[in-house]
């Protein structure tokens, strides 16, 4: 009665999603060796970003740490409006095309393409890509499969992003009641999570870090402060400066940041999130210092890259935005600021990506100035 073994089993478990995508791809590749390359690219409507995210490629990856507005491609634009899948089986008819992706694929020699939107009750999540060398590799009984399969990774990656949405818009329900207690706005989220993000991708190289971990620090790092929600009015809405027993206090929203979260993870099941472990490490560990005088004492390798990134990229937007006890400070005098405490407060790593990039700046706070 059990003698049958069923091939996707291992996705009953609690594999990465990029393993998932790995795992997918070996048994296509087991029915079809020339299916090359599956790639996930994930969707922001914030900023209209087409974001590389997974993928599974039996060569170089061609794309990676990369992202493009939707609003510049007019090709997927036209994919997303249909609503269908797209299959090119000579990709020659990019070989003139100036988005810098089409170029990079064109280099990568891909014969052929099948491209899928993923949506899921008409919300639009991004798309999945498979890639072979081979032109004319997709015959009717090569994407009668490929839709198969491709719903089902559609499927995996829209419920693991869901999941993930799921703790953050609780999260972030628990983080707007502080920003009614506290000066943060939506906006500082906004921007400093797109610095995190440029950070992120400025160093990804030195530490090693995907696109998934990349998209991760990104998603997480809205939530740095939650643990506010455990200090009291007397001492966060407090106009003057902390006495050191009010500092003392101020500093535990941190702890208290990786209480609520891992206490949020159980109640709703998500334990076992991907990448909870960098949520957890933002929360406690933004506001850590190189040279050891930060909250908790930790120095410059006990301290997590994720909260490096973080520590930069808030301190920046605080500097650059109005509070009630300062004025906003420009760029180059944050810039400045940030300089002449790396190596004691600040990453020099971090500070160095961020400052690199003046122009993505000074677009994010144009996308998300203060109301």
């Amino acid at each position: 009665m059990f003698d049958h073994q069923d091939i996707f089993a291992p996705l009953n478990g609690k594999l990465p999603l990029p393993e998932k995508i790995g795992f997918v791809h070996g048994l296509l590749k087991n029915r079809f060796e020339f299916i090359d390359r599956v790639s996930v690219a994930i969707y922001e409507p914030k900023t209209d970003l087409l974001k590389t995210f997974v993928h599974s490629s039996s060569g170089d990856n061609p794309l990676s740490l990369y992202s493009a507005r939707l609003a510049d491609s007019a090709s997927l634009q036209e994919i997303l409006k249909m609503g269908r899948t797209r299959v090119v089986n000579d990709m020659d008819v990019f070989s003139s095309a100036s988005a810098e992706h089409s170029r990079r694929i064109a280099a990568q020699k891909y014969g052929s393409s099948y491209t899928m939107p993923m949506l899921l009750n008409g919300e639009f999540f991004g798309f999945l890509f498979f890639n072979s060398y081979r032109k004319y590799a997709f015959n009717d009984v090569v994407l009668n499969y490929l839709d198969m399969v491709g719903h089902l990774l559609s499927s995996l990656v829209i419920h693991e992003m869901s999941a993930a949405r799921n703790l953050l818009a609780t999260i972030k329900t628990a983080t707007n009641m502080v920003l009614h207690r506290d000066f943060e706005t939506g906006a500082h989220l906004d921007r400093m999570s797109n610095y995190a993000r440029l950070i992120a991708k400025g160093v990804a190289k030195k530490h090693q870090l995907n696109d998934d971990l990349v998209e991760h620090i990104f998603q997480f790092s809205p939530l740095h402060d939650v643990g506010k929600i455990g200090i009291p009015d007397s001492i966060l809405l407090k106009p003057a400066k902390l006495s050191e027993a009010e500092f003392a206090t101020m500093k535990t929203h941190t702890v208290k940041g990786g209480e609520i979260i891992s206490r949020m993870l159980e109640n709703l099941g998500l334990d076992d999130l991907h990448h909870a472990g960098i949520l957890r490490n933002i929360a406690l560990h933004h506001h850590e210092a190189i040279d050891g005088s930060g909250y908790g004492g930790l120095t410059d390798a006990e301290i997590p890259i994720e909260a490096k990134i973080v520590a930069v990229a808030d301190v920046f937007d605080a500097l650059t935005s109005k509070r009630i006890y300062k004025e906003v400070w420009n760029n180059d005098e944050a810039f400045e600021f940030l300089q002449s405490t790396v190596g004691s407060k600040f990453d020099p790593d971090c500070v160095a990506a961020l400052i690199s990039c003046r122009d993505e700046i000074e677009a994010i706070q144009e996308k998300f100035g203060e109301e």
